[in-house]
């Protein structure tokens, strides 16, 4: 899991030590220092910096060290992390979870939104509807569908069945779309404003490829499914450059 999680670019983690009313002895500190000292090592080598990972021995069934400290860990004096943003530390679980630095929304880029369904609505139209990667999504603006290269202006922008002036990255949106039918648009494609760096189809592109299981051999000419955000698509691996 914790390779997948870099994989995939989550930045921060919490190590919760579940069970340790079931250690021999019940609540050991010794098995605790064990198992952080291995998982540590683990994270260190996949790329995080156990400085940074607050580790919590936590019992999720009798509440342990969840919402506050446990008398039953009394040798556990809380746990403490350092970032470049700062330290921060505590005794208890939920107060790993309020140290998480929130994300920075990535407005500031181009807007790319990645279909995940579109739907004909009576009396209102075609509605397209993903999520927000980066960029903003407004009412009024010009709008190109990628890799068709339909475009079109937002009628409307709503979330939870409300009307939004701006959709940032992370809302999950429907939008309404003028003159364009629902069998022209298709799951997997990515809307982009039309006038400030619209998205366009790659004929190629350079990937660091992690193989976290695979039965055979991987080589050149190799054909997998690619799933990008929302689209599922056969590819070839062209050229394998080099192994890290």
């Amino acid at each position: 899991h914790a390779l997948l999680a870099f994989t995939l670019g989550v930045k921060q983690l919490i190590v919760g030590v579940n069970k340790m009313d079931s250690t021999e002895p019940p609540y050991s500190e010794g098995r605790f220092e064990e198992i952080k000292k291995e998982v540590s090592s683990y994270i260190k080598k996949i790329g995080y910096n156990p400085a940074a990972v607050a580790f919590v021995p936590i019992s999720g069934w009798h509440g342990d060290n969840m919402l506050e400290s446990s008398e039953k860990m009394p040798w556990f004096k809380g746990w403490a992390v350092e970032r470049k943003e700062g330290k921060a530390d505590g005794k208890c679980l939920i107060e790993a979870l309020d140290a998480i630095l929130p994300p920075s929304r990535p407005t500031e880029k181009p807007l790319r939104l990645p279909l995940q369904d579109v739907y004909k609505i009576g009396g209102i139209g075609t509605v397209p509807v993903g999520r927000v990667e980066t960029g903003v999504l407004k009412p009024g603006m010009v709008v190109v569908f990628a890799p068709a290269g339909l475009t079109t202006e937002v009628k409307s922008v709503e979330m939870h069945h409300e009307a939004l002036q701006e959709a940032v990255p992370g809302d999950n949106v429907g939008f309404n779309v003028k003159n364009v039918s629902v069998k022209e648009l298709r799951r997997g494609y990515v809307a982009g404003d039309s006038k400030a760096s619209p998205p366009r189809g790659a004929a190629d592109f350079i990937a660091q490829v992690i193989v976290l299981n695979h039965p055979g051999q991987i080589s050149n000419g190799y054909t997998p499914v690619l799933d990008c955000h929302t689209a599922h698509i056969a590819c070839k691996f062209a050229e394998i450059k080099e192994k890290c």
